[in-house]
């Protein structure tokens, strides 16, 4: 019964992804395509097809390819999924322009039906998505510093204050590769933190490239005094691996906390939630958050690191005085946002609940699509101010 439904699932998310993109196929032939002198519908809509279903083949047969031709597939995918995001969206508006202006007659006389206004629309078209790609492409490579100034009005033993450097969403694998480790952790290590938190997502589904290209070791280079801790996201049990990511991970000297959590220089807690889609791939249900603080001394501070920041009502419940959370990556592609805004009682940035304090961040890397567009990679740098 229950592959019966996957197969429906998939059935039917393989139909509309298919319409789409005969849609933008269409559109794309009748306004540039049947333009261009010489060339053949047939060898343009193999092309199309090539190109349009890349993605989608590499992931369903792509262990069975080798690795360069798995990798490129995936790649050039990528890229098409951000491309096909925004064809969609511009080609429907402009397609719901003409059925306006039956109504309102705001279109000039020149343009309506002008046979020489398709090929220039599609053109302006085109290179509207290409220019997002190469912003988007651009931008996903260039993180910032996201600075919070936070007071927590606890004691922490001898700790006046405590400097933290928090990244999410990282999706080590075959899009995001070894060099963008490299550059987070020397972003890392200039700001010189006192303790170093994961907030899961760290390792995409494939994590052949994290071990071909040696990940362990630029993750060692990490030396914060109080130590390296993370959580895992979703994507660490989408690709099944979730059992040894947790082995290189601690191997490289990331300590990963599956519901548990560690008094820290005897000053403070932090406690790591297993992602809460971890049931789904494992069958195992995380604890409940009161039961992870059962024996927490709550006169000290308490950060929490869960990947997703949803029921915020509990971390609050159980006093915990700051959740450090990521997920969103603020939608990645513009105008998604607006739905991760409605999703979420916060989905990015800072946010006060009672006597808990949220930090949500956009993430580091990117998944699917190489491309962020109307938000920032981010690693976010914490300085907490404990009241003595």
């Amino acid at each position: 019964m229950k592959n019966s439904i996957l197969y429906i699932v998939f059935s039917v998310i393989l139909f509309i992804y298919g319409a789409l993109n005969y849609y933008i196929g269409l559109r794309g032939w009748q306004a540039v395509g049947s333009h261009i002198t010489g060339l053949n519908a047939t060898i343009y809509w193999l092309f199309f097809w090539l190109l349009a279903m890349s993605y989608l083949g590499a992931r369903l047969i792509g262990k069975f390819l080798p690795t360069r031709i798995d990798q490129a597939l995936t790649t050039i995918g990528a890229f098409w999924l951000a491309a096909m995001f925004y064809f969609v969206l511009i080609l429907t508006v402009i397609d719901l322009i003409p059925l306006f202006d039956k109504w309102l007659g705001f279109l000039p006389a020149g343009i309506q039906n002008n046979p020489q206004t398709a090929p220039v629309v599609g053109l302006v078209i085109l290179a509207i998505v290409t220019g997002l790609l190469v912003y988007g492409f651009w931008n996903a490579r260039h993180p910032e510093v996201r600075h919070y100034d936070l007071t927590i009005q606890k004691q922490a033993g001898s700790l006046n204050r405590l400097h933290i450097v928090m990244v999410s969403d990282i999706h080590l694998g075959t899009i995001v590769h070894n060099g963008q480790l490299v550059k987070m952790t020397e972003m890392i290590n200039k700001l010189q933190p006192d303790l170093v938190l994961f907030a899961g997502d760290i390792i995409d589904e494939n994590i052949e490239t994290f071990v071909e290209q040696k990940m362990t070791d630029s993750f060692r280079q990490l030396k914060p005094k109080l130590g390296t801790y993370a959580v895992f996201g979703n994507h660490e049990y989408i690709g099944g691996h979730a059992e040894e990511a947790d082995r290189y991970l601690r191997e490289a000297g990331v300590k990963v906390l599956r519901d548990h959590s560690v008094k820290v220089a005897g000053s403070f807690y932090v406690i790591g939630r297993d992602d809460r889609s971890g049931q789904r791939f494992t069958g195992v249900q995380r604890q409940k958050l009161a039961e992870l603080m059962s024996g927490i001394d709550r006169s000290l501070p308490v950060i929490l690191l869960d990947h997703q920041p949803v029921n915020l009502e509990e971390p609050e419940k159980q006093g915990v005085d700051l959740q450090l959370s990521g997920h969103t990556h603020r939608g990645q592609m513009f105008p998604n946002q607006f739905i991760t805004g409605r999703i979420y009682e916060v989905d990015w940035g800072y946010l006060r609940k009672g006597n808990l304090q949220v930090i949500v961040s956009s993430g580091f890397g990117t998944w699917g699509p190489p491309i962020r567009v109307g938000n920032t990679p981010e690693i976010v740098d914490i300085v907490i101010h404990f009241n003595q």
